[in-house]
């Protein structure tokens, strides 16, 4: 089964007045969440569709509507497999 992540990402702004990118030269979605990047999970849905229609309305939704283009839907296939078989490992900063 199949089913569709809707995310968000509200960049953040840098202090010296750099330019904000949100989408590198192919037009993917970009985000640096060290740098401050916000990336929210919307929902999860049965359909492209589904996941069309609340994004629609998340636009017009205040902090969404800042960033209306900043939305990224994700296919995701339910129970294929494990997601983390290798485990992660922390650094400090």
């Amino acid at each position: 089964m199949e089913v569709y992540l809707v995310h968000h990402v509200r960049h953040a702004r840098f202090l010296d007045g750099r330019p904000t990118q949100h989408r590198d030269d192919g037009g993917e979605l970009v985000w640096d969440e060290q740098d401050g990047d916000d990336l929210k999970i919307l929902g999860i849905f049965s359909s492209e569709a589904a996941a069309e229609r609340v994004i629609q309305r998340a636009r017009r939704r205040p902090g969404f509507r800042d960033e209306p283009d900043c939305f990224l839907v994700t296919p995701y296939t339910v129970d294929d497999g494990d997601q983390w078989a290798d485990g992660f490992v922390s650094e400090p900063r």
